[in-house]
């Protein structure tokens, strides 16, 4: 049953990604909770977890007395001997003795596998804002798979953004299946998962757009200085060479205009207007 109860669980870590140290502390801390259902809150407990051989030791230490007050902290002596005193102990000793886990009876057993699964539910939300919280500010690219009223829900990563009206470029019409590139502005958190909020308005979007069509922003040889925008209709950013030789709105502008009509058509024709920083 060891061996079912782990391999069922190191599956599950497989599919969501999570580390299988961070599992077996999991499973050590639920068979802890049980054993003190089953013997009582005092109890003094230690569960060893070996995700490699599946396999889940729990020892419940007790101290031997002469007559027993506490069931969840004391044994007696004529239990233990019944048991097998292979030490001699006596009175006033600790007694560790190892459990099978077949004799926390099956209930228990399915409450171990059902607290398990809520647990690695609440790691699995952790991991998935953590994740979303480092990329604040970054472009992320996903499928719409949902229009409502009020906002678009995009897959990414088999993970759900939500692209907000009030972060929409205004008139910009979407489609259900079609690729679409957004910024994470938030990551909330909630009862039932993370909410990961996008978008195509803030002034970061537009930002992120300049660094990857244009090198030397990225490279930081011209910086941008300031930007100013009014979403779907214009926009006026500031840029400023680092380089001498290099022309700022030159470089932003592209020959024949091609680095910047990449950005205006990501933006649904919005103008952009590129100007030396003074």
């Amino acid at each position: 049953m060891n061996r079912e109860i782990v391999e069922s669980f190191a599956d599950m870590v497989k599919m969501k990604g999570i580390d299988k140290d961070v599992l077996a502390g999991i499973l050590e801390e639920v068979f802890t909770l049980l054993v003190r259902k089953k013997y009582g809150e005092e109890a003094r407990c230690d569960v060893v977890v070996n995700m490699d051989r599946g396999d889940i030791e729990i020892y419940l230490e007790r101290q031997i007395v002469d007559e027993v007050t506490d069931p969840a902290t004391q044994i007696s002596l004529e239990e233990v001997n019944r048991k097998g005193n292979e030490d001699q102990l006596e009175v006033g000793e600790d007694y560790v003795e190892k459990i099978q886990l077949v004799t926390l009876g099956r209930r228990l057993i399915t409450l171990a596998k059902q607290s398990l699964n809520q647990k690695i539910r609440e790691l699995e939300k952790d991991i998935i804002y953590n994740e979303y919280k480092e990329l604040v500010g970054e472009i992320v690219v996903g499928d719409i798979y949902q229009i409502r009223k009020n906002d678009i829900l995009i897959n990414h990563n088999k993970n759900e953004l939500m692209l907000p009206r009030d972060e929409q470029i205004p008139y910009e019409k979407y489609k259900k299946g079609e690729t679409i590139r957004a910024i994470v502005k938030e990551v909330r958190k909630t009862g039932s998962g993370p909410q990961i909020i996008v978008s195509r308005a803030d002034n970061m979007f537009l930002r992120r757009l300049f660094e990857i069509e244009i090198p030397e922003i990225y490279d930081g040889i011209i910086e941008i200085k300031g930007i100013a925008r009014e979403p779907g209709e214009r926009a006026k950013i500031a840029v400023e060479s680092q380089d001498s030789r290099i022309d700022a709105v030159g470089a932003c502008v592209g020959m024949k205009g091609v680095r910047i009509h990449a950005i205006v058509r990501e933006l649904s024709n919005e103008n952009i207007d590129v100007v030396n920083f003074t």
